[in-house]
């Protein structure tokens, strides 16, 4: 019967729906956004990130054009200028979201006014998120203060909506988002959305099929590849963290630590230095682990 549940009046349901709301956590509270130097956005809230400590930039190795690019377009962001949304795509572990992140640190380390925000990449490709991202644009917006939107990781189903939600909000929507907010996006794959080839084949015009599967990653002004490496830049990057952490370096263990782990990479290098120093007995380096 409507109002009931077998056995309970709909005033027993309502102290039950009341104690629940008594038990739930409250919502959190917004953190000022001129206040820290990174948040995390929760759909309705901007909370501050804890513990913000990302690698120094000077010891990201073998990617010193991505290094250059990311970090003069986000200069120019902080300082008010034109930038563009940036799009990191390639190997994993190659250092496409730590550059993100200690790219922001470094630009604050000069003095800019720019802080990150990051944006769950899983909500985004479920939905697209329009109604939050929106919202968070229209609280950025006027703050006098640059921000970059961090959304890592991220891809979506070849039948997924969410793109061309996300492709009107970076270029195309009604309304223009805020000047002092740009997206940096960090994904495997080249084009986010994987292609059909089947989908394109069969199509009346292939090139309508093609260009709609790419117009997502084509809404970024700057796209940047990161390439798996070969073993000299492996070694290369495994002696950068070896002596920024004063240890002893060792191409044979480190490579023999590569081969057990099947993979030559950015973030395979620090899991041999986190090991190097764990069997020193020492405690790992702030944002060390940051991959």
């Amino acid at each position: 019967m409507p109002g009931y549940v077998r056995g309970m009046t709909s005033a027993d349901l309502a102290r039950i729906a009341a104690a629940l709301e008594r038990l739930a956590p409250p919502p959190p509270a917004m953190a000022d956004p001129l206040a820290h130097p990174a948040y995390l956005w929760t759909g309705g809230a901007l909370v501050a990130a804890r513990g913000f400590r990302p690698v120094p930039l000077p010891l990201l190795t073998g990617i010193d054009d991505q290094k250059q690019a990311v970090r003069a377009n986000l200069a120019r962001l902080a300082a008010g200028a034109a930038a563009h949304d940036m799009l990191l795509w390639g190997a994993k572990g190659m250092g496409k979201s730590a550059l993100a992140k200690s790219a922001v640190a470094d630009v604050q380390a000069a003095g800019g006014a720019l802080a990150l925000v990051e944006v769950a990449g899983d909500r985004l490709a479920a939905t697209g998120d329009r109604a939050g991202l929106a919202a968070l644009f229209a609280l950025l917006e006027g703050v006098p203060r640059a921000f970059m939107l961090f959304i890592d990781d991220l891809g979506f189903a070849a039948d997924s909506p969410a793109p061309r939600l996300l492709r009107a909000l970076l270029d195309g929507g009604a309304e223009a988002r805020p000047a002092n907010v740009r997206l940096c996006v960090t994904t495997n794959r080249r084009h986010i959305v994987p292609r059909d080839l089947g989908a394109e084949a069969a199509a009346a015009n292939p090139r309508d099929a093609a260009d709609d599967q790419l117009a997502l990653a084509d809404r970024f002004g700057l796209s940047l590849g990161f390439h798996a490496l070969d073993q000299d830049g492996y070694l290369a990057i495994v002696a950068a963290y070896c002596a920024a952490n004063d240890l002893d370096f060792a191409a044979d263990d480190a490579l023999a630590f590569a081969i057990r782990r099947g993979a030559r990479s950015g973030r395979v290098a620090r899991h041999y230095v986190t090991e190097l120093l764990g069997r020193a007995g020492r405690p790992e380096q702030a944002g060390f682990t940051d991959a």
